[in-house]
């Protein structure tokens, strides 16, 4: 039998407008769900496409950019060609996916990152987005805040320079003095999508470094939570629930 809250809650998700929009995220779900599974069906179209984005207190730009990046972490990469035309339709830049690719390159593994611009390539094909339109390889970076890197480059060569000086030197010159520096995509994003990632993979260990980034960038702790239920439904809940302390402690810390 099921239980008042249970009615409740689906008769609430059933009467909820199911906007335009909703249909365009309903268009990412393979035609085969409604064959298999009814149910999921259901909660896809009802709680994920009828509720969670169009949850404001997300962008459905930010939603879409959060989305690609887990699917890619999670090597999800036949996904990623209807997410990537989503990513497009809510305002995600040609350039702003292309570096959303190279930037996760970095923090997922490179093979993650060939199989998206593999599966995104089609896409942009198909709107003539050519490769002379996108953020070429040299590019005149933005302003490095010197304080800081210097902070951060000391702290990882004191703590593992004994134990890698490679990881140390290309950490610092590839990531940390060019990678993060590309301007097309802001800093907030580029946070944004790396915490996206180490949630999808969970890695809520790295998160502490990256969250408080995110947040320096310009992350609100309101757009911070709604990344966490976001990713509940593309990553799971036990990996949210791996960095739920992660942020609270952040959260505490902060004072702003």
């Amino acid at each position: 039998m099921k239980s008042l809250k249970t009615i409740a809650a689906a008769s609430t998700f059933a009467m909820m407008p199911f906007s335009a929009f909703a249909e365009d995220v309903t268009k990412t779900f393979p035609n085969a769900v409604a064959k298999v599974s009814p149910a999921l069906q259901a909660y896809s179209a009802q709680a994920l496409a009828g509720s969670v984005w169009q949850d404001e207190a997300l962008s459905k730009r930010d939603r879409a950019l959060v989305t690609f990046a887990a699917l890619l972490t999670r090597h999800e990469a036949e996904a990623l060609a209807d997410h990537s035309a989503l990513a497009l339709d809510v305002g995600v830049k040609p350039a702003e996916l292309s570096e959303t690719i190279t930037h996760l390159a970095f923090y997922t593994g490179w093979g993650n990152a060939m199989a998206a611009a593999k599966a995104v390539a089609p896409v942009f094909e198909a709107r003539n987005i050519a490769a002379e339109d996108l953020p070429a390889a040299e590019v005149d970076l933005l302003a490095l805040n010197e304080e800081a890197e210097a902070a951060r480059q000391t702290f990882v060569s004191d703590t593992y320079g004994s134990v890698s000086a490679g990881v140390v030197r290309d950490t610092e010159q590839l990531l940390f003095l060019d990678l993060w520096l590309r301007p097309d995509l802001a800093p907030r994003d580029r946070s944004l999508i790396t915490v996206a990632a180490l949630i999808a993979a969970g890695q809520p260990e790295q998160m502490t470094f990256h969250l408080n980034r995110a947040m320096d960038n310009g992350l609100t702790k309101g757009e911070a939570g709604a990344v966490l239920s976001h990713l509940a439904f593309y990553a799971g809940w036990p990996k949210v629930f791996s960095a739920m302390p992660v942020a609270k402690k952040v959260f505490e810390a902060r004072t702003d």
